[in-house]
């Protein structure tokens, strides 16, 4: 079970971990973790689309060419 450790002694760290942070501090983490996340996901899908936008007229591009040569 995750490298030895049981119930009782992630419960000891969770413990230790709320009395140094705190339950207000934790959840602001938590958040800003999220909304990190959020982003960098944002991101991604906004250069996939960028990439998809140029493939396809880059296609177009290429076809047009194709007609004015023959």
């Amino acid at each position: 079970m995750l490298g030895g450790f049981g119930i009782t002694e992630l419960l000891i760290v969770l413990v230790i971990v709320l009395v140094l942070f705190g339950v207000g501090r934790i959840s602001k983490i938590a958040g800003e973790m999220g909304s990190g996340i959020r982003a960098f996901k944002d991101g991604l899908q906004g250069t996939e689309g960028e990439e998809g936008e140029e493939g396809e007229e880059g296609e177009k591009e290429e076809e047009s060419a194709e007609e004015t040569e023959t």
